[in-house]
């Protein structure tokens, strides 16, 4: 049997969708030519759909993506209209590089690039985002390494593993023989959403732990992959891909892929990962164009200071980065070549730099924004124009590398296309992100969410209302307490603190399961979910019944 195709338990045919209205696109048309075989087509098919029907998919409609549609006024995106549109992308990614049969033996080689595999990672790389976006990722990890001793803390990509491996069900029973005739059944332990090697594979972006494994650790290396060096945030990397309790299952899905070395991803896991960036680079500036937040004049200046003095701003040395030279024109774009420039010698150049901001500048600036967005026909259809515009020219710029550098991957955009998603994404991140405005907001949503985990913490330790707590609160920690139990049976290396302890004894047990039930729960509510509970618990008035839970 193919071992991409490796469920981690055996299970009845099911009655999917995919099964019984296959998709003619999804399943191979002269279009979009799938790969030969039909089992591994229904395979592929029948993963998607079960993340397709997934409740944790559903409830990205209501998780932010950079900022909620109340605080902005009008439609933007949420998690769940991003992971369509990034899946849309890497299926195209998936299609275009399987096309060219120069690269068709380096593929097969790798173990293929299935374009449903690709759509699939797509669709579930976004599961495991707590609310309040990537804000609510560093609480909870400062919440779950500082409050409970979980040394990998919190991450949403491992979080996103972990749904699919552990916390989310397929719906199937699964049951084993109890041995002789007339013995009970025993339940076999919770796959997830029991899928196949390569999606599960498909998912793991950054595939390593925290800390600890594999050995040697990217954090540890002199040039370590994209994601892998140490965080800003305690030790290990700052990306990874699975918690300490589900090494076990990346080490199963990373094995249907022996000619992937380590620290790298998959050929669909990469065209997941291309494809994410393509649509954070494009679709967040579609958002605050329509809102009005993307200034004209304030992104002109930048752009047009950069390529105007580039030689003098280049020559300007440590005083870019003094408070009085900080914030003016040209500057931050400066220090984004330096960064580049320092961080990714393996591909930066400064004439392609030079390039993609001219590019930006006559696209964006001159083209786009300069023209309010005012709803009108013409104005949706300029927006229209250059996002797609812009994806098809990254996604036709994707390469196949069969030796790609440590910081880069098997697929890959081409040295122009990576400077441009650079540059449209600084855009995004200097006129955006940084703004006081939305920083003073988010720190609010940041106190709500630390007091829901604390009050979270208190009621599951008050020995008289404990037992009051919420169900799937309950079932969580339960589940995540079986969980270290197992790790501590079996692998009790991995088991350790944030400063190097070993965490294996009976208290640290109970206090780990506690605290990643406790991350596991706050991770799977929406953003009005977690606020509400929040005030709930601080004992401020809201609504009552509320009408249950998403998930």
């Amino acid at each position: 049997m193919d071992p991409r195709l490796d469920r981690r338990c055996d299970e009845p045919a099911s009655a999917t969708v995919a099964e019984h209205h296959p998709d003619p696109v999804d399943s191979g048309s002269s279009a979009h030519p799938a790969p030969p075989g039909g089992e591994p087509i229904r395979q592929y098919r029948v993963d998607l759909e079960r993340i397709r029907f997934s409740p944790y998919l559903s409830r990205l409609a209501a998780v932010t993506q950079v900022i909620s549609q109340n605080a902005a006024g009008g439609v933007v995106h949420n998690r769940l209209t991003h992971s369509i549109k990034v899946a849309s992308v890497a299926r195209a990614i998936a299609v275009g590089v399987r096309a060219d049969p120069g690269d068709r033996p380096v593929i097969d080689r790798l173990g293929g690039c299935d374009p449903v595999v690709a759509q699939a990672a797509a669709m579930a790389h976004d599961l495991g985002h707590p609310p309040f976006g990537h804000l609510g990722e560093r609480i909870l990890d400062r919440a779950a390494r500082g409050r409970f001793g979980l040394a990998d803390g919190f991450e949403g990509n491992a979080q996103t593993f972990r749904i699919l491996t552990r916390l989310d069900v397929s719906g199937v029973e699964m049951v084993a023989p109890g041995g002789r005739a007339g013995q009970t059944p025993q339940p076999v332990p919770n796959p997830g959403l029991n899928l196949t090697a390569a999606v599960r594979a498909a998912v793991l972006k950054y595939p390593w732990a925290r800390q600890g494994h594999p050995q040697p650790h990217p954090s540890t290396a002199d040039a370590p992959p994209r994601g892998g060096g140490p965080g800003v945030e305690g030790p290990g990397s700052g990306k990874f891909s699975a918690y300490v309790p589900d090494i076990g299952e990346m080490e199963a899905a990373l094995a249907a892929y022996p000619e992937i070395g380590a620290w790298r991803q998959t050929l669909e896991c990469s065209a997941m990962d291309i494809a994410d960036d393509i649509a954070y680079s494009l679709h967040d500036l579609d958002d605050f164009h329509r809102s009005g937040v993307l200034q004209h004049a304030a992104v002109a200046a930048e752009f047009r200071t950069w390529l105007r003095r580039r030689t003098d701003l280049a020559a300007a040395g440590s005083r870019i980065d003094s408070p009085a030279d900080a914030r003016r024109p040209g500057a931050s774009l400066e220090r984004l070549r330096r960064r580049l420039a320092d961080r990714d010698g393996w591909i930066f150049d400064d004439e392609a730099f030079g390039v993609a901001v001219g590019r930006v500048a006559t696209d964006l600036v001159d083209g786009l924004l300069a023209v309010p967005f005012d709803s009108s026909i013409a104005a949706e259809r300029a927006l229209r124009t250059f996002t797609g515009s812009w994806i098809d020219h990254l996604r036709e710029s994707v390469e196949v590398d069969p030796d790609p550098p440590v910081r880069s991957a098997h697929l890959t955009l081409g040295r122009q296309a990576w400077h441009e998603v650079a540059v449209l994404k600084f855009v995004h991140q200097r006129f955006v992100l940084d703004r006081p405005d939305l920083a003073m907001f988010q720190r609010g949503q940041a106190e709500a969410l630390t007091s829901l985990v604390v009050n979270l913490e208190r009621w599951l330790t008050d020995p008289v209302d404990a037992g009051r707590a919420p169900r799937r609160l309950i079932d969580l920690v339960a589940l995540a307490t079986d969980d270290y139990r197992r790790v501590a049976r079996e692998r009790p290396d991995l088991l350790r603190g944030p400063t190097g302890e070993a965490t294996t004894g009976r208290d640290d047990i109970v206090r780990l399961g506690r605290g990643r039930g406790i991350v596991d729960y706050v991770a799977s509510l929406t953003d009005d979910q977690a606020a509400a509970a929040a005030r709930s618990l601080a004992g401020l008035p809201g609504q009552l019944w509320s009408g249950g839970s998403v998930l």
